[in-house]
């Protein structure tokens, strides 16, 4: 008779062990996927948005204004590479919304970082996991995005540039919903699925 209670607390210490397990492994890949895409765009990217600011930061600096960094264009950048568009004033009021991939000559490929990276994540994940069934994959892989959306949302704060009474930044609806959220959770699941059938 006493056995039964003994067994039933040691199995539930194992499966709150494995939770836990699976939680942190996938934040941890969520949020290595998240800095190593800022990199890539960073390292791709800063030449060539110095180049294009230099005009643009001496008017700046000229009427008394801040430089507009090349951190903070690569961060635009990247969250446009999740088609999360950034949002600026518009010069008759309202605000303007671009992807400034889309309009950068040999930055179409970073379209492809962002669910490339988030797949390995849910691969690495789904293997920390020990998952070994595609479901029990999909369901690793996806808790990347408990790494990934909250570095999006302190993404969209951090890259905010003040321009006279409004900012340049990424739109933060779709930096949440889109780039914290969807992206991490589908990619991330497909990436884990991928991992229970490798380890099969």
């Amino acid at each position: 008779m006493s056995s039964s209670p003994t067994g039933g607390t040691t199995s539930t210490t194992g499966s709150n062990q494995s939770i836990a397990r699976e939680t942190i492994g996938g934040a941890v890949a969520g949020a290595a996927a998240y800095l190593l895409g800022y990199l890539a765009v960073y390292v791709t990217q800063s030449g060539r948005i110095e180049e294009g600011l230099s005009g643009l930061n001496f008017l700046a600096e000229l009427f008394g204004g801040d430089p507009i960094s090349a951190w903070q264009v690569s961060g635009w950048m990247f969250y446009n590479a999740h088609f999360v568009e950034t949002t600026s004033p518009g010069l008759l009021g309202g605000t303007e919304s671009r992807n400034l991939l889309m309009q950068a000559d040999g930055g179409s490929f970073l379209f492809v970082v962002p669910p490339l990276l988030l797949l390995v994540a849910g691969v690495v994940a789904g293997r920390v996991a020990g998952a070994r069934t595609p479901a029990g994959g999909a369901r690793s892989g996806a808790l990347v995005a408990a790494g990934y959306l909250p570095l999006a949302v302190v993404g969209t704060f951090l890259f905010r540039y003040a321009a006279g009474d409004g900012s340049v930044a990424p739109d933060i609806v779709t930096a949440v919903l889109l780039a914290g959220a969807v992206y991490p959770a589908v990619f991330g699941a497909i990436g884990g699925t991928v991992s229970s059938l490798l380890s099969n």
